[in-house]
């Protein structure tokens, strides 16, 4: 029997060769197929793409094979695709599904398997642990199709879904403005599916887009990770202040979540941005609706929700619970604290790129760089510091647990506790509005320890004070 498949935060992620074999993508690939037909999609259309990780495009084919055999139709993307252009295929093409072949943000060793629903969206968790359910236990109970005979038979069609998400994206956002700014542009696609996308959209105007890692290279250089935070972004960073840009956009190996740099090459990290971007469709577009959050992203938005009159929803961490959340109340943004946001009007699901074009269009419309955005968006509600500090772990992670949910601490980092909140890992409440967040990541053997809180001088402290909490530190 092979080793059971289990599907975390956003779907299932392996080790290439180790577990994340073609065995094994195509039992994942006959459970997500057994689901769909479980719920009566048997002839229905599915998009499967993938990113630029190691044998991706392969690993795409073997899935296409399985849902062919299972018959299912495949729309079958030509090349490394965006996760957010892979959504919007699924509502462009009427799909009934999707299959994304990428690890994201994990190191280079990694891919991934990730599932999305009618929506273009996340599944829910109940749906994930319905299709793990259904994987076989082993290849034996797996249907496959030869790659060239389902397309012979048009059960696979190979399409291009950027001309479709394209025009999508300009009934969203006005580009010609962006484009006659006359703006320096620096993008760091990290080595992944952004790579082309600013360039193709704002190019003919006064706007200059350069790019750095911009080619096919599964070891990620100059990076652990393509992940859109420092120091993965560093070398971005210092080449924004080198070439003179006043922005630097960073979109992670799939392009679904979006980093930003400003014009002094700082980074600005991702609560700040989700602040902003929820800044921006309330006060700069006018726009109105709920905002829905993580529990691990920032208490900006709940301020910004106060002074605009919209309800604030806060769920567990990851997609699967913003996604269903977002479509339940029509939300206006949805976020997250790694970087990815979602927004009214587009699918329900993370768009590093559609979150590019709102910055730079914020920019045109304030007349202001980043670094004076984040200055008025503190002006207006008040200052943010975050940060977050990962460790690896092995073995039992219970004990660790247990010493978190049992700890009673009445100070963290010198602020008192207010509360304590177990939606998704272990959350203590403090008295200047900030909080510090203990998880386990839901991808990764990584124990997260996270803070947010408004002075810069308290992070360092509440960070710490979490590492002893968790049994980590003295």
């Amino acid at each position: 029997m092979a080793e059971r498949i289990k599907f975390g935060t956003d779907g299932w992620r392996g080790r290439i060769a180790e577990d994340y074999t073609f065995a094994n993508v195509r039992r994942a690939a006959q459970g997500f197929a057994r689901y769909l037909l479980e719920n009566g999609k048997a002839g229905e259309w599915v998009v499967v793409g993938h990113d630029k990780r190691f044998h991706s495009e392969n690993f795409a084919a073997a899935v296409a094979e399985v849902l062919a055999a299972n018959g299912l139709r495949v729309h079958l993307t030509q090349g490394a695709t965006p996760t957010p252009v892979i959504s919007y295929s699924v509502v462009a093409k009427g799909a009934v599904g999707a299959v994304n072949i990428t690890a994201s943000h994990n190191p280079p060793t990694d891919n991934g398997f990730k599932v999305r629903d009618e929506h273009g969206g996340a599944i829910a968790p109940e749906g994930l642990k319905r299709i793990e359910a259904f994987i076989p236990e082993d290849e034996s109970g797996v249907r496959r199709m030869p790659i060239a005979e389902a397309e012979a038979k048009g059960l696979v069609v190979r399409f291009d879904p950027a001309p479709a998400y394209i025009e999508h994206l300009k009934t969203l956002v006005d580009l010609e403005p962006i484009k006659a700014a006359g703006f320096k542009v620096l993008v760091d696609p990290m080595w992944g599916n952004g790579a082309g996308w600013f360039t193709r959209l704002l190019e003919g105007g006064k706007t200059v887009v350069e790019e750095i890692h911009n080619v096919r290279n599964p070891i990620f250089p100059e990076m652990k990770r393509p992940e859109p935070i420092p120091p993965n972004i560093n070398v971005g960073l210092r080449e924004t202040v080198a070439r003179g840009a006043d922005v630097l956009l960073i979109t992670d190996g799939d392009a679904d979540r979006v980093g930003l740099g400003d014009e002094h090459g700082e980074f600005v990290n991702q609560l700040r941005v989700y602040g902003l971007l929820a800044y921006y469709l309330l006060e700069v577009r006018g726009q109105r609706g709920p905002i829905v959050k993580t529990i691990s992203t920032t208490t900006l938005l709940n301020k910004l929700g106060k002074r605009y009159g919209v309800p604030v929803y806060e769920t567990g961490v990851g997609f699967k619970y913003v996604a269903p959340k977002m479509l339940e109340v029509d939300a206006l943004i949805g976020g997250e604290e790694s970087g990815g946001y979602a927004f009214r009007g587009n699918v329900p699901e993370r768009d590093g790129i559609l979150a590019g074009l709102y910055i730079l269009d914020m920019m045109v419309k304030l007349h202001r760089k980043p670094a004076e955005l984040v200055d008025l968006l503190f002006r207006e509600v008040g200052p943010s510091y975050y940060d977050r500090i990962d460790t690896p772990f092995t073995g039992d992670r219970h004990p660790i647990e247990a010493r978190v949910r049992n700890a009673k601490p009445e100070t963290i980092g010198g602020l008192k506790v207010t509360g304590f909140r177990t939606i998704d890992g272990y959350q203590f409440m403090l008295e200047d509005g900030g909080w510090l967040l203990i998880r386990f990541s839901g991808t990764e053997p990584l124990l997260r320890v996270y803070c947010e809180t408004t002075e810069a001088g308290r992070v360092r402290p509440i960070l710490e004070d979490g590492l002893r909490i968790a049994g980590l530190k003295d």
